[in-house]
This record gives C-alpha cells, sequence and structure tokens, in this order.
C-alpha cells in the first residue's frame, strides 16, 4: 500500500508540474570525477580516461612522467594518446606537484601544453581546452606529460 501512495503522490506532483528526481537522471558534472577522487586521495598519481567526468576506461595511471603515449613503454601504451576525455592529478603537493600534458611526444612544449594543479584535482571535459601556442584542442590528444612546478606553466596554460 506504502508504493501505490507513493507512486499517487509522484503522479500529483507530475501533473502539478513539478518534478520529482529519478535514479535514472544524470549525475552532476564532476561527479564522477569526485567519486574516483574520493578513492584516491592524494596517492601520488595521473589518472587519465577515455571517458567525461573520469569515466569509461582507465587509460592509466602513474607516479611517473611518460616521453611518449603512444609507445608501448609507460603507463600510456598503444592509441591511449588518442582516447583522454578525462584526467586527474592525485600527486602530493610540494615540488613537482603539478601535471604537463604535452600535445606531442617528448615533452616538446613549442608545439603546445597545459598543466593541471594538484588544487585543481581534475579536468572532467577536455573538449573546452587548448594546447598553448595554438597547438589545438586537448581531447582525445596527449603525447607526453611530466611533472614540473608551477613556475613551468604559463598564464593560459591551466586546465579547467
Amino acid at each position: 500500500m506504502r508504493k501505490l501512495g507513493t507512486a499517487l503522490a509522484a503522479m500529483g506532483l507530475a501533473v502539478l508540474g513539478v518534478a520529482v528526481p529519478t535514479s535514472a537522471q544524470a549525475a552532476p558534472q564532476g561527479a564522477y570525477c569526485d567519486y574516483e577522487w574520493n578513492q584516491h586521495g592524494r596517492d601520488g598519481l595521473v589518472r587519465a580516461w577515455n571517458g567525461y567526468d573520469c569515466t569509461g576506461n582507465l587509460l592509466g595511471a602513474t607516479p611517473g612522467d611518460d616521453y611518449a603515449w603512444g609507445d608501448s613503454s609507460g603507463a600510456f601504451t598503444g592509441t591511449e594518446y588518442a582516447q583522454p576525455k578525462s584526467v586527474m592529478n592525485s600527486g602530493y603537493v610540494g615540488n613537482l606537484d603539478v601535471v604537463a600534458f604535452y600535445r606531442t611526444s617528448g615533452y616538446r612544449y613549442e608545439y603546445g601544453y597545459v598543466c593541471l594543479s594538484p588544487y585543481e584535482l581534475y579536468a572532467d571535459d577536455l573538449s573546452d581546452n587548448y594546447y598553448t601556442n595554438n597547438g589545438g584542442l586537448v581531447l582525445n590528444n596527449i603525447g607526453s606529460h611530466r611533472w614540473v612546478n608551477a613556475s613551468g606553466c604559463a598564464a593560459g596554460s591551466w586546465l579547467t
């Protein structure tokens, strides 16, 4: 009987034009990245996913640098350079605590780079971020990454 009463109340609110939240509604932006952050915290790693908002497949996680995301060594290999849609910096705060992502392999800043602060935690949608030096869209296009100090990142190079 309780289920029937709840259903009738929901129908009545719907008739009145009142929105009734359901479990099928989409989570707010950042909700899954928040979940991932709460699972890992400051564990010293950089992570990337092939889905927005830290969803989909985890492409890799590493405490180190990766000279080329498209080669066969390091945490990011094969075609993973062409897949990232969201990234996380759960590195330790202190020296070398910013992740610099480069458009090409080899940490080539002249072809464009972006930085992710440890205080930003994550970038849940890379589709609105562009590399410096007109390097193009960051979405699905990371060639390498390394840990740097904030002084190594120019104004306008920060991921959001």
